[in-house]
């Protein structure tokens, strides 16, 4: 958006005395928001879990190198691999399809989703996840070849395994086809046929591995650094569905104007893969 977008739009001035009242009246809102979340958090360590009991097979980067596990005899790891010796897992289900696209479409065929990709942009450095006895890895359900090139493209280093022919991704409700596993992204029982982004969070307690937590859609939120930010922002996110002043930009539908880091320069926007 360049500068002129936005000329003449801006909340309205005032004096200090008049703006530290109205920011102490917003700071009791975010305590009271923030307990709410601390709340909101002990109710989700409290949840119970469901023991995973089938067995899942993925393929992944070789060798013991950044804490990644050596991959067994066949070649393949399991899911007990991907915690990497710690006790918590979480999974990044990232949008990704094995297929070929169709025509005039790219994401989320032969690239990773723009919006997964903003995503992963924003995740932390691993090491302080793993300070907590936490391991965070991604996993789609494209082919490691195409996995690799893309993860090289972007420059990321966080672990990603392939789930390609297993269960995986259907039991986790983020590959959707009712000819192979009923239908319930987002804890709903309609959603569109292939791919969509989701988390996943596991626990192991001595050889068992257990679901203790998923989440999709807006949910993965919590995630995206950059969204925050904007909303400390007076223009926000700039997307349609926020309320903003009259007059305030609306550039977008939500992550209409997400494109890979690469992408950026010189392109308008599109339609988001991601809904």
């Amino acid at each position: 958006m360049s500068a002129t977008t936005v000329t003449g739009v801006r909340p309205r001035v005032v004096t200090r005395s008049e703006w530290l009242s109205a920011r102490k009246s917003l700071l009791a809102q975010e305590k009271e928001h923030m307990r709410r979340g601390d709340a909101l958090a002990a109710e989700r360590r409290r949840m119970p879990m469901v023991r995973v009991e089938k067995k899942y097979l993925f393929d992944g980067p070789a060798g013991g190198s950044a804490g990644r596990p050596t991959k067994g005899p066949t070649g393949k790891m399991s899911l007990a691999d991907l915690f990497e010796g710690r006790r918590q897992l979480i999974v990044y289900h990232f949008m990704f399809d094995p297929d070929e696209p169709p025509p005039g479409k790219a994401a989320p065929w032969s690239e990773g989703c723009p919006g997964c990709s903003f995503l992963t942009d924003n995740l932390p450095h691993l090491s302080h996840l793993n300070a907590r006895d936490t391991s965070l890895v991604l996993v789609s359900r494209a082919r490691l070849p195409k996995i690799a090139a893309f993860q090289e493209r972007m420059g990321w280093t966080a672990p990603w395994y392939s789930s390609f022919g297993s269960d995986f991704n259907y039991d986790f409700h983020v590959t959707i086809d009712e000819s192979v596993a009923p239908v319930e992204y987002n804890y709903q029982d309609k959603a569109s046929k292939g791919e969509l982004p989701g988390l996943s969070v596991f626990l192991r307690d001595g050889d068992g591995i257990y679901h203790t937590y998923s989440t999709y859609a807006r949910g993965l939120e919590a995630m995206v650094t950059t969204y925050h930010m904007l909303d400390m922002t007076p223009l926000g996110r700039q997307e349609e569905w926020e309320d903003s002043p009259a007059g305030w930009p609306r550039t977008a539908k939500a992550m209409d104007w997400v494109r890979h880091h690469d992408k950026y320069e010189g392109q308008g926007e599109r339609k988001s893969c991601c809904h």
